[in-house]
């Protein structure tokens, strides 16, 4: 009760007195106290889940008069650090380039949050892999698949030996943030049982790269990243147990009756053969209809 007085600036007698009001309109308790804490009551777990819901909804509806007091749109995409970092640019900028009045905001996120997000209407839309069932509120439309694959550079010991799993965990592994503890590359790593001292975590895939490109380590990465690497002989592919994993990027939304118009014309756009190119290729963005935000993850 302290806690949310301060979050919402108003005594504790104000926040008892509201909670007071909403049990005796509702019928139901909300909450009760236990020996740990505060627990919900079966009705007060589903005004919670729907109150999210609805300040979602305000920030949404605040955004949308904001941008519509100016004559523009605003479109809130959430990705994976993998697509945001590798398919993002593309997408973004060949799609806000077909409306003038388009502005994309991009965050990013864990995949596991994706359902929240998208059902809170913290953002408009989710892109990247799909952890879990998306639900009756959400629909899902896959829409680029990807192979996740091991190099590293030329003279590596990788590449003169024959590859275990006792050889990979001696190396050295340059990962991107990607790598976080719920990601598919997590999961690699565990499989292969390579231990968290010989893992090392960089702010960018692109940044984990170049120190493999230098000579130092492996990494896993999206194989059409680094395609031109291997191509010019600048990388070396490492072929072994457990380091093939196909993988598939989707777009999660409200449902079509729910979801804005901007977000119909993204599911829409996004499967097309000249979007795919223009992820896979990559064209930069417009800093004029691009806003980032920056989330910083930190591991020990």
């Amino acid at each position: 009760m302290r806690a949310a007085a301060e979050e919402l600036e108003v005594s504790d007698a104000g926040v008892s007195m509201h909670v007071a009001q909403l049990r005796k309109e509702l019928d139901d308790k909300l909450f009760v106290r236990t020996a740990a804490g505060l627990a919900f009551t079966p009705g007060g777990l589903r005004l919670a889940a729907r109150a999210v819901e609805i300040l979602g909804l305000q920030q949404q509806t605040a955004a949308e008069v904001t941008e519509a007091a100016h004559g523009r749109r605003l479109l809130r995409i959430a990705a994976s650090s993998a697509f945001a970092e590798h398919a993002a640019p593309g997408l973004i900028e060949l799609f806000s380039s077909r409306a003038d009045d388009l502005s994309v905001e991009l965050s990013v996120h864990p995949a596991r949050q994706f359902r929240y997000l998208v059902e809170s209407r913290a953002v408009d839309v989710a892109l990247g892999p799909v952890v879990e069932a998306p639900g009756e509120s959400l629909a899902v439309r896959p829409f680029l698949k990807y192979q996740l694959i091991a190099v590293t550079a030329p003279g590596s010991p990788l590449t003169s030996a024959a590859v275990t799993p006792g050889l990979l965990r001696e190396q050295t592994w340059m990962l991107g943030p990607s790598a976080g503890p719920d990601g598919e590359i997590a999961r690699i790593l565990r499989e292969l049982e390579i231990p968290e001292s010989r893992q090392r975590i960089f702010q960018s895939d692109t940044a984990a790269l170049e120190e493999v490109r230098q000579g130092t380590g492996v990494t896993l990465a999206i194989g059409f990243a680094v395609a031109k690497d291997l191509d010019a002989g600048h990388l070396v592919r490492v072929d072994g147990p457990g380091l093939r994993h196909a993988g598939e990027w989707s777009a999660t939304t409200l449902l079509p009756n729910a979801r804005q118009p901007a977000v119909s014309e993204l599911v829409r756009f996004i499967t097309t053969p000249r979007c795919t190119q223009a992820m896979i290729r990559g064209t930069g963005v417009g800093v004029t209809r691009f806003r980032p935000k920056v989330h910083v993850t930190l591991w020990s």
